[in-house]
């Protein structure tokens, strides 16, 4: 077993997920913002799109690297969950706090009240950091109990 390996194969998947469902939802669906908004719209675009290409290549890479782990039969399934859920959670809260205030390279919604979705986007990411530190904690006592390196 690799617990490491599974924990970390998974972070990159999730925070792949993560990216997606921000591109996604966010850039194209509502529109509300696109990865970089201190320019034009068509370097936003080009932004979203760079973006787009970083999350694939992730997804990809994480899935290779999950699917040799399964195939050496070395994948921690635990430490895979916790990692999936600690990859969510970064992705969102770094974008929340590096992306959104620290860089300033957009914000949620232009036009409106920031607190609300500020504390919901980090709040979120806090939330799924959280569990994913307890199951990562819960599945190394588990390994620790079966007397696993």
């Amino acid at each position: 077993m690799r617990p490491g390996r599974s924990l970390a194969a998974c972070a990159l998947i999730g925070a792949a997920v993560m990216a997606a469902i921000d591109e996604i939802v966010f850039h194209q669906i509502l529109r509300w913002h696109h990865f970089v908004d201190r320019s034009t719209s068509a370097a936003g675009l080009v932004s979203d799109g760079l973006l787009h290409t970083a999350e694939l290549l992730a997804l990809v890479a994480g899935f290779v690297w999950y699917a040799d782990l399964h195939r050496r039969r070395a994948l921690s399934p635990a430490h895979a969950r916790a990692g999936l859920l600690l990859g969510l959670g970064g992705f969102q809260l770094f974008d929340g706090l590096v992306d959104h205030k620290l860089l300033r390279l957009h914000q949620i919604r232009y036009g409106v009240d920031l607190l609300p979705y500020d504390l919901a986007w980090n709040g979120a990411g806090l939330a799924l950091l959280a569990t994913g530190t307890v199951l990562a904690f819960r599945a190394r006592r588990l390994r620790d109990r079966r007397g696993r390196p």
